[in-house]
């Protein structure tokens, strides 16, 4: 203020400010040390009828509205803040060097959950904030449903992401083939049926099919988190929230402890699901796929149009050859290892600690 009133054209003694308003007394302080600073005395301005009390009334507005911005600039600082302070690191709950017997970490900085890295403790408390909900299709047409429906809704029920919310989606043939299961907090399930007006020559493509018109319809506004899995698989312990993340990928428990040189890719170059010798990462099995129900939507087109264009070139590429064509070009956030996913004719070496989920062997199918 008071270089803005340095700056004022001066008349005499005055500095004249508007037309009929002027400041008496003003002297250039350098020159008279006893000059009063405008405004430390009675009668200073004269005043145009009706600008004292419009200046008077401008002052706590401009400072009503600085206080504002202020106040919300703390706000969004505090947060972002807690945004920040609240975000789940790796490092908080992923500890890859406790298991120096397997493979922990992927080239391209993938965690790969094994039994002993990761902090259940810290998990918990992270994802019991954040209001999530998880869901777990699962897809059992003809005899399936009636061979393995039941014991795997009911492993799931009991051993499936234990104390968050959780939606199982039973696609069958029909409703009835859900059978009676015992009620459990949080839990709920829904029968899809099965489109009867969609034929396609491959089992997978059948599932598939099915469960990417669902998403589509409604599933992806339902869920934050969705995995799909095969109905001959049966859990033996808790699966919890280590599983979670955008895109989730089984290893295979067979060929996981084979050269990486004999895994059975699709090596021929006029398949969609081609992978060239000397390429390749892991080979993934197909039983267990997951993330959030757009990566899941996405990896489902892309196997169907992968087998499309196999189709249409006389070429019969399998669903795991083409699951294993995405993930070498769409890289997992997140792979799980054998132990979610064990075969049931394989014995356990000693890197497999626990079998979480059991994978039954299919007869007479």
């Amino acid at each position: 203020m008071w270089e803005v009133w340095r700056t004022l054209p001066r008349q005499g003694g005055r500095v004249s400010l508007a037309p009929g308003l002027h400041v008496r007394g003003f002297q250039n302080r350098a020159s008279d040390p006893k000059a009063k600073r405008p405004g430390a005395g009675p009668d200073v301005c004269n005043w145009p009828p009706g600008w004292k009390g419009a200046a008077m009334r401008t002052r706590p507005r401009r400072k009503l509205l600085l206080l504002a911005w202020l106040l919300l600039a703390l706000l969004v600082a505090e947060h972002c803040r807690r945004h920040r302070a609240g975000e789940l690191r790796l490092p908080d709950w992923f500890h890859p060097r406790k298991r120096p017997d397997v493979v922990t970490t992927t080239g391209w900085l993938a965690p790969v959950v094994w039994e002993g890295t990761f902090d259940r403790q810290a998990l918990r408390r992270y994802y019991r904030t954040q209001n999530l909900t998880v869901g777990l299709a699962v897809f059992a047409a003809g005899r399936t449903a009636n061979q393995y429906l039941e014991r795997f809704l009911r492993s799931a029920n009991k051993h499936f992401m234990v104390g968050h919310r959780v939606i199982f989606y039973v696609m069958v043939d029909d409703w009835y083939q859900l059978p009676p299961l015992q009620p459990v907090p949080l839990h709920t399930f829904r029968v899809l049926t099965i489109r009867q007006d969609i034929w396609w020559p491959d089992f997978n493509l059948l599932r598939m099919k099915n469960l990417g018109e669902y998403i589509l319809s409604h599933i992806q506004g339902e869920v934050d988190f969705l995995f799909s899995m095969s109905v001959n698989q049966v859990f033996q312990s808790d699966v919890g929230a280590e599983i979670l993340g955008s895109a989730v990928a089984q290893l295979h428990p067979w060929w996981y402890f084979k050269d990486r040189r004999t895994l059975p890719y699709e090596r021929r170059p006029g398949s969609a699901a081609c992978i060239p010798f000397g390429e390749g990462d892991f080979f993934y099995d197909g039983a267990l796929v997951g993330g959030t129900p757009s990566h899941v939507l996405n990896l489902i087109e892309a196997y169907l149009t992968g087998m499309a264009h196999d189709l249409k070139r006389g070429l019969n590429s399998t669903y795991e050859r083409h699951l294993n064509k995405y993930y070498f070009l769409h890289k997992p956030t997140k792979l799980l290892s054998p132990e979610y996913s064990w075969a049931e004719a394989l014995s356990q070496p000693l890197q497999v600690q626990r079998a979480k989920v059991l994978q039954l062997t299919k007869r007479g199918l």
